[in-house]
């Protein structure tokens, strides 16, 4: 395939309706990362209440819950990033444990997706990619902005508990190493790059719903489910844009979800 399977009418109407949901949910996330920075400047540790967070939450992050929960026991699942790997305190996202390692973390897989888009702005904007539809780039410009939102989310929960947050240079360089760039410098066409953005937004939708199970405080909860529907979106757009709509599977993987076992450093 070498020619994108959607019109651009259709791929403009597809980002602004994303973007409008994206925007819907801020208030949600918000109003959950606030609850969750004041467990932590109280240094308590907030028992979980899914019951209470599956009632009140929207079904689609309510779906998130229960499948992450049937995939999983109550201990942590097999691919959730509840610790990261031993290192220097000094360094960003190192040294914490649980839900603050979810969020470094986090926060370092959506600085790798900010830093993964412009790479692709960068190469279309320098006619490195061949005819780049308009709405291609609105797209890219208008999901790494998203995940800008999602990862300034995420260290705010860090600096709320007195951490460092993970700077905006900084990322996942597990994934970003060892799988986007190697897969970037074989993208010539805007097709290319919306199957490197579709896998990287897979991983992305996977580590949150992986992490769900083990997060321990019902804001931190709340905060990776409002998010990952997001993901998912990104998902299903890029898959219209691939014409391999509809998508065959029903229901959101953890497979490919990262772990606490992924470094956290600089994007080079």
């Amino acid at each position: 395939m070498t020619e994108l399977q959607i019109t651009e009418r259709e791929h403009v109407a597809m980002t602004r309706d994303l973007d409008e949901v994206h925007h819907a949910t801020l208030p949600d996330m918000h109003a959950a990362l606030s609850g969750w920075r004041e467990v932590l400047r109280r240094g308590a540790q907030a028992a979980p209440s899914r019951r209470a967070f599956i009632a009140g939450a929207g079904a689609a992050g309510a779906a998130a819950v229960l499948a992450a929960c049937s995939k999983t026991s109550s201990s942590s699942p097999s691919g959730a990033p509840t610790t990261t790997a031993a290192g220097n305190a000094a360094v960003p996202g190192q040294g914490l444990s649980g839900d603050l390692a979810v969020a470094a973390l986090a926060a370092a897989l959506e600085n790798t997706a900010v830093a993964t888009y412009q790479a692709g702005i960068d190469a279309a904007s320098a006619g490195k990619l061949g005819k780049v539809p308009p709405a291609v780039v609105t797209f890219a410009k208008t999901a790494q902005a998203q995940h800008a939102d999602h990862a300034n989310a995420w260290n705010a929960a860090l600096t709320g508990a007195g951490k460092r947050a993970i700077p905006a240079n900084y990322g996942d360089t597990t994934v970003y190493t060892g799988v986007v760039k190697p897969a970037f410098a074989a993208v010539t066409d805007a097709v290319g790059l919306a199957k490197l953005a579709l896998a990287l937004e897979g991983v992305a939708a996977a580590t949150y719903l992986a992490s769900i199970s083990g997060l321990h405080d019902s804001g931190s909860i709340k905060v990776a489910a409002t998010i990952q529907p997001v993901e998912m979106q990104h998902v299903a757009i890029l898959n219209f844009v691939l014409g391999t709509y509809p998508v065959p599977d029903s229901f959101a993987k953890t497979d490919g979800a990262r772990t606490g076992t992924d470094q956290i450093g600089p994007l080079s």
